[in-house]
């Protein structure tokens, strides 16, 4: 096994941080709008499942009462 070299490790880490490329203000915005759009009509479909769900069940139950 090849040893650790601390300083081999620091400027591969520092070589690959100057990689990085940040979203801009803009791109950052759309991409949260997005999400939180996403979000809520996932909110709304499950909500509307349950609800579809839940009174299918209900309905099942009381044929047998």
């Amino acid at each position: 096994m090849a040893g650790f070299n601390p300083a081999e490790y620091i400027r591969q880490v520092r070589s690959e941080a100057r990689k990085i490329t940040w979203p801009t203000r803009k791109e950052t915005t759309s991409s949260t709008i997005a999400v939180f759009i996403m979000v809520a009509i996932a909110s709304v479909f499950l909500f509307l499942a349950d609800f579809i769900m839940a009174n299918a069940v209900q309905f099942i139950l009381s044929l047998g009462a």
